[in-house]
């Protein structure tokens, strides 16, 4: 089975934690795509959805399913988001595709997160894929100083030449080198920093459950 054929298996498989008559909150990335297109299958029996990324709303509009902006909704049953990594207690980190603090947002708005992502997302720690950080542009030299001190090297993320600019209109710096044993430590520190809009780990909005999939098919890991 094919990566994009593993993607589409999980994004089928998370429609069963959409509850019907409740607005659901939905991520960004490759493998949140094949889920928007399977919740188009059932988007008679939902409100809508709260976005975390302009590309993603643009899809969900393209399928007929309403958008509601977050300040709108006082909470979500569900928020549904990929990975780029998660670890065995539910922690993850994301922002591969710069979205990060948008869904950060969404997540804080859900009773209950649940992660779509392919078994080569699974990790024992923290740390393998470059970690986003998402920041005001003037402090970022300042920021990797930070993460150098910590035995990380961080790179401005570039697109076509240029800084990349997210959907807030800031920076981002993706950080190699860090094994992060202490997810939440780690959170709640990096976010202290000036001039930090917010880090890629999501250990305060962990994962509720995720499902991976596998050669196997769809195994669910659920998280305390």
């Amino acid at each position: 089975m094919t990566q994009d054929e593993l993607k589409a298996e999980v994004g089928r498989a998370a429609l069963q934690y959409v509850v019907a008559g409740e607005i659901v909150g939905v991520g960004t990335g490759s493998t949140v795509n094949k889920f928007i297109d399977a919740l188009a299958t059932i988007k008679d029996q939902i409100p809508g959805a709260v976005s975390s990324s302009v590309a993603s709303t643009e899809r969900l509009q393209a399928l007929g399913i309403k958008v509601f902006d977050a300040n709108e909704v006082t909470n979500l049953a569900v928020y549904i988001d990929g990975a780029d990594e998660i670890d065995h207690q539910g922690y993850m980190v994301k922002g591969g595709g710069a979205a990060l603090t948008r869904e950060k947002i969404v997540a804080s708005l859900a009773e209950r997160f649940v992660c779509i992502a392919d078994a080569s997302k699974r990790v024992q720690t923290l740390g393998v894929f470059p970690l986003p950080v998402e920041v005001i542009p003037m402090a970022a030299a300042q920021i990797a100083r930070h993460f150098a001190a910590k035995g990380g090297t961080a790179t401005l993320r570039m697109k076509d030449g240029q800084p990349l600019v997210t959907d807030n209109g800031q920076h981002i710096l993706d950080v190699t080198g860090l094994a992060i044993a202490d997810p939440l430590a780690f959170e709640t520190e990096v976010n202290q920093w000036a001039g930090v809009i917010t880090v890629g780990v999501f250990a305060h909005q962990k994962a509720a459950v995720c499902l991976l999939g596998t050669e196997q098919g769809v195994e669910t890991l659920e998280f305390a």
